[in-house]
């Protein structure tokens, strides 16, 4: 026992069964000390370490009310089908804090509901963190298929790329669209649409029961240049043209428009998935984003919405 306790991963999986016990069975830390043999400070420290590791992930079961009420208010403002407000952190600049958890708890929901066959995923950093925070999961009757290219412009993996990492922990089958997320040219992209395994994932694309979706900036720090896959040219052009919001590549402008030729002539990924025939949920917030995630529900582009109160407040105020 105290050898494998010297081993790190015998730690960690002492550290496992201390936070079963403490935050699933309802044990106190006196009892835990009692069932594992060890000291009751031992005992608080292997809690702590389940914690910092990552071995346990806290999910807020008991929703404010005010979070609520302004969910309920979006959904009839914008006449979304589905809308989820979490907490805000007025002290934390992160844009994935908390819609992160909201979502990755509404993607196991959807995988674990016997009505959903096929889920559309899109890409960015909140979706991957989301991803990230994903239990294992067996849903081996479910098809999860991207929406975007898997490939950054040098060939490299997309680093936001969503697909893959659910696919370490969730047992479905996986449906990556083997692409770059904005091609040379037109003609690259209408050639790599040809392919029969590209296509394939296309059509299965058109067929998302529910999708979820990043909603990207257009402001002179958009990801979309930052991380390489436009040049600062391409943005000015988009901005000119009075582009506000990019999702999944795609540039709209405030009135829900897409762009007119540019960078969207060479975009290869799917089509926005219908919201008339099915949930498309996008997961948003902060200031930065703020004109997006109006277009994107005002247009509508999406009926469904994962953001948090600041976020939400601005939305109903108009402002």
């Amino acid at each position: 026992m105290k050898k494998r306790r010297e081993n790190g991963e015998g730690r960690l999986d002492d550290a496992a069964r201390a936070g079963w016990l403490y935050y699933v069975a309802g044990n106190t830390q006196d009892e835990i000390a009692a069932k594992l043999g060890i000291s009751r400070q031992s005992a608080q420290r292997l809690v702590s370490l389940a914690v910092s590791e990552g071995l346990v992930k806290v999910r807020l079961d008991h929703p404010l009310a005010n979070c609520l009420d302004l969910a309920s208010q979006l959904r009839e403002r914008f006449g979304l089908r589905y809308c989820e407000v979490v907490p805000s952190d007025p002290a934390s600049e992160s844009t994935t804090l908390g819609v992160a958890d909201a979502a990755a708890a509404e993607i196991e929901r959807q995988l674990k509901s016997p009505g959903m066959k096929v889920m559309a995923i899109g890409t960015g950093r909140t979706l991957k963190a989301a991803s990230e925070l994903l239990p294992r999961i067996d849903a081996p009757d479910k098809k999860i298929v991207s929406l975007t290219g898997n490939f950054a412009p040098d060939g490299s993996a997309a680093f936001y790329g969503v697909i893959f990492t659910m696919a370490d922990v969730v047992n479905a089958r996986h449906y990556p669209l083997p692409m770059p997320v904005v091609a040379a040219s037109p003609q690259e992209r209408d050639l790599l649409h040809q392919q029969i395994i590209v296509h394939t994932t296309l059509e299965l694309a058109a067929q998302a029961d529910v999708t979820f979706l990043g909603i990207g900036e257009l402001s002179p720090k958009a990801p979309l240049q930052e991380d390489g896959f436009i040049s600062k040219a391409e943005l000015a052009a988009l901005r000119k043209a009075g582009a506000v919001v990019e999702i999944l590549g795609w540039a709209f402008d405030a009135e829900g428009r897409m762009i007119e030729g540019l960078t969207n002539a060479r975009v290869a990924s799917a089509p926005l998935p219908s919201p008339e025939r099915s949930l498309v949920i996008a997961v948003a917030k902060g200031a930065a984003k703020l004109p997006g995630i109006r277009v994107s529900v005002g247009r509508p582009l999406v009926n469904g919405l994962i953001t948090d109160e600041w976020t939400a407040e601005k939305l109903l105020a108009g402002r």
